[in-house]
């Protein structure tokens, strides 16, 4: 999705709109920088992270199977090749996954989240947190396709778990709360992820949704698509999110005046990861159909 802020963790949205001082960087409130379609980001984002990374041979999954995904036993973690480095196509294998924790659920982005997503973006507030430009209802469904596309980027809709399991009927729609993604664009380092995430929804900031959806995006990097390396990008006026890095074990690494954003970065060995799996050990990975919620 193009990223895109949501008030207090904002990191990405579906879509992108060009900017003359590209790329953009930075993000405000829990909010990240937008992305131009040209450089295949969203435009919008909450809780501006990014996050980078590829590690060989971490298989071990958090999530209990869903049975959607199968791999030989022995072989790299799916998505991984048997030289450690992130398959071609590997940001798609979550286009028929949900995962379901405490707090949010996450599902992959479809067509039937674009215009919510739509009235999000209109906000000037969120386009001001992401250096976003508003983009036409037209624009989001080609974005929102062009997001499934990408061969090098992995896209969640952040839903409130509460309301999703309230009634059987309930909309992924009503739903919304944000979401949050995983770029893999360093061709020199596969290992490195860019994390961002973005919590749109005013009501459901605040209630720990951001950290549980990084978490759990993290587990799915590591075990999923073998990274071992996580980086975000964040405005510097955005202490909340800055705050919610760092208690997940970043450190900022760099601070940039030309950008007005600072780099925090996490490595992911042996320890971390243990800690990272525990922190997501409750989390169940179910498959998913597209604009349904048929496991609710």
């Amino acid at each position: 999705m193009r990223p895109r802020p949501a008030a207090t963790l904002a990191v990405r949205a579906p879509g992108g709109a060009q900017r003359a001082d590209w790329p953009p960087r930075g993000g405000g409130t829990g909010i990240g920088p937008r992305r131009p379609p040209s450089a295949g980001r969203k435009r919008g984002r909450s809780t501006s992270a990014r996050v980078r990374g590829g590690a060989a041979g971490l298989g071990t999954r958090p999530f209990a199977g869903s049975g959607c995904e199968r791999s030989r036993p022995g072989s790299p973690a799916v998505g991984v090749t048997e030289e450690g480095g992130p398959r071609a196509g590997a940001m798609r294998l979550n286009e028929n996954v949900l995962l379901l924790g405490k707090k949010v659920v996450l599902v992959p982005y479809t067509s039937e989240h674009v215009p919510r997503y739509h009235e999000w973006m209109k906000s000037e507030e969120l386009q001001r947190l992401t250096a976003s430009e508003p983009l036409t209802l037209e624009q989001e469904y080609s974005m929102q396709q062009s997001w499934l596309e990408d061969a090098d980027k992995c896209t969640f809709i952040v839903l409130d778990a509460e309301k999703w399991q309230a009634q059987p009927s309930t909309t992924e729609e009503s739903c919304m709360a944000g979401d949050v993604n995983l770029f893999l664009t360093n061709v020199g380092d596969p290992s490195l992820g860019e994390i961002e995430v973005m919590i749109a929804e005013p009501s459901c900031r605040g209630k720990g949704f951001g950290t549980e959806s990084v978490l759990m995006m993290m587990s799915y990097g590591v075990t999923k698509l073998g990274l071992t390396k996580f980086e975000a990008k964040i405005g510097q006026g955005n202490e909340p999110s800055i705050r919610m890095f760092q208690k997940l074990h970043f450190e900022q690494v760099a601070v940039s005046s030309v950008f007005q954003e600072v780099t925090l970065r996490l490595t992911v060995n042996e320890h971390e990861r243990q800690w990272l799996l525990e922190q997501t050990s409750h989390v169940e990975e179910k498959c998913y159909r597209d604009g349904s919620s048929e496991s609710h």
